[in-house]
């Protein structure tokens, strides 16, 4: 039985697959389809929770030792937007000037391809790894994230599941493969500021009380002083406003209230409550000490809203994990990866509350655009990394 060991025709597999967000496409089968001459015992989970659609996840596993190392990642891929502005149709896998063009190519079908590669190939030379490989696939990461990594990783640890360590294969890398290594991820924290003032007739001010005065007051206190200036392994937290709206059509009307977004990604000096603590400080010492407008006497009246489930932000710090794939990467590309805590989530923060987690993948660049695409040398040189991790943290 031929093993999946070429990613470029596992990856080709699974792009013909159109698993735009919450659609599976038939990928989790045609990955099924490719891990079952290696021997892996496979299961396919659906979750479901009111107001998301439900999702197809798979698991997959060989062997039955310890040590157990886990793969996770997902084949579910974001919309492809105007086709007709893609250089080759987006679910097509067509290869063109080496590279290979499809909507997920790169995130993250391509991690999943070589990964898979890497396993056969470890099993042709060695046989089965003397431990056990674990797939974690979901097809929830680009939509809402609620019936994806992290019920498949409650659902496997109530069945008994227990994993060492953990390798996500986004694309972590910014312009050469193997350039980065995600080693943690930054928090998220996202919430809503509405500002409460009166409505009223732009010619009369003082029957009125304008919000978007309150609201610039207040925004100003949340982003004019520093967090802090960052640690030794992330950078400073940073809060962005992003948007503003008065839900008002009209040009003389001063509108009842204002509201405005924002989102904080902080680093390991806070916690989702101290950071709300910070917030709420912030706002009542600008909300006494400012108003509406010159004359009033009341505080700005505000209020703010927290969005569900944020992020915590993580550091890995288990050294034969990050040791190993960092060497791995050194020998197939004759550099040692950055070891990097930038950019946005990931289902990594899931995986972290159950073993140490990595993030190592191809070169994003192209990950979500148009001509979505990635170097089939890449593909062979992604895999070789992989197998080298295999062959070093299984010995």
């Amino acid at each position: 039985m031929t093993l999946p060991s070429d990613p470029v025709a596992n990856l080709a597999a699974l792009i013909r697959c159109p698993s735009v967000t919450p659609a599976d496409g038939g990928a989790l089968d045609a990955l099924q389809a490719m891990l079952a001459p290696l021997g892996a015992v496979c299961e396919q989970v659906a979750f479901a929770e009111k107001g998301t659609p439900e999702v197809n996840n798979l698991y997959a596993r060989l062997g039955t030792g310890r040590p157990h190392l886990m793969f996770a990642g997902h084949t579910d891929v974001v919309p492809p937007g105007d086709e007709s502005a893609w250089r080759h149709p987006p679910f097509a896998a067509r290869i063109d000037g080496g590279e290979m063009f499809g909507r997920g190519a790169v995130d993250m079908k391509g991690g999943i391809a070589c990964f898979l590669a890497a396993l056969a190939r470890y099993v042709e030379r060695n046989g089965p790894p003397p431990g056990s490989v674990s797939f974690l696939i979901t097809g929830d990461e680009e939509g809402p994230a609620v019936n994806g990594t992290v019920k498949l990783l409650e659902w496997a640890a109530a069945r008994g599941e227990r994993w060492d360590a953990a390798i996500v294969g986004e694309p972590t890398c910014r312009e050469t493969l193997g350039d980065t290594l995600k080693i943690g991820r930054r928090g998220s924290l996202s919430g809503t500021l509405t500002v409460i003032g009166r409505q009223g007739h732009v010619a009369y001010p003082h029957l009125a009380d304008n919000p978007v005065r309150g609201l610039l007051t207040l925004a100003e206190a949340l982003l004019s002083v520093p967090f802090d200036a960052g640690t030794d392994d992330f950078p400073p937290t940073n809060l962005e406003i992003t948007s503003i709206d008065v839900g008002n059509p009209a040009v003389n009307v001063i509108p009842a209230r204002a509201v405005a977004s924002f989102n904080l990604r902080f680093n390991e000096l806070w916690s989702v409550e101290s950071l709300k603590a910070e917030i709420g400080r912030r706002l009542e010492r600008a909300s006494r000490e400012a108003r509406l407008r010159p004359g009033h006497a009341a505080p700005i009246a505000f209020e703010v809203e927290w969005r569900d489930r944020p992020s915590p932000v993580f550091l890995t710090r288990d050294r034969q994990l990050v040791g190993t794939l960092s060497a791995s990467v050194a020998a197939v590309t004759g550099r040692r990866p950055e070891l990097s805590t930038t950019g946005g989530t990931s289902d990594a923060r899931f995986i972290k509350d159950y073993c140490p987690v990595v993030e190592l993948g191809l070169v994003g660049q192209t990950m979500h655009m148009v001509d979505e695409r990635v170097p089939l040398a890449a593909l062979e040189a992604l895999t070789r990394i992989y197998l080298r991790f295999l062959e070093d943290w299984f010995a």
